[in-house]
């Protein structure tokens, strides 16, 4: 299975921590969202989306891509994040704008992950920050486990 990862990670390069992790696994090709080439995708069995949480939802650059993409049949895709406070329905919040972008194109989103990234965002950086530290190691195995289960 050909398998390419699409990013964007700025800040503290917790997504591309993440993405790290998880390409070994599946063996996947990482692209920043601003290189990515549309028709090439289209050479790729599962394609990752992946960025840190920016007011809900991942990063401008992603949402625009997924935009632009053409329709397809079902193609695999996965999503991730990164983000400063993270539980079980915030993740299905947080990933709903590009999941619904996702599937209205015709990929099937197999699967979700998500994990805190450090955040020193807004007033965030006056206290030094949240989650300082992570991804940490812990996190970036539940990453390698989850791409485990991509396969």
């Amino acid at each position: 299975m050909k398998s390419i990862i699409i990013l964007y990670s700025y800040h503290h390069n917790n997504t591309e921590n993440v993405a790290k992790a998880i390409a070994p696994v599946l063996g996947a090709d990482i692209k920043c969202s601003n290189e990515v080439n549309q028709e090439e995708l289209q050479e790729y069995d599962l394609v990752g989306f992946g960025s840190g949480i920016y007011d809900s939802k991942h990063h401008v650059s992603l949402l625009e891509l997924a935009d632009r993409l053409p329709e397809v049949t079902d193609k695999k895709a996965f999503l991730f994040s990164t983000a400063g406070v993270t539980w079980k329905s915030k993740v299905n919040a947080d990933h709903s704008a590009i999941r619904e972008k996702l599937q209205s194109k015709g990929y099937i989103i197999v699967d979700e992950f998500q994990c805190k990234g450090f955040n020193t965002n807004s007033f965030l950086k006056l206290f030094g920050g949240l989650n300082k530290g992570r991804p940490n190691a812990e996190d970036l195995k539940r990453a390698e486990k989850f791409a485990g289960n991509l396969k």
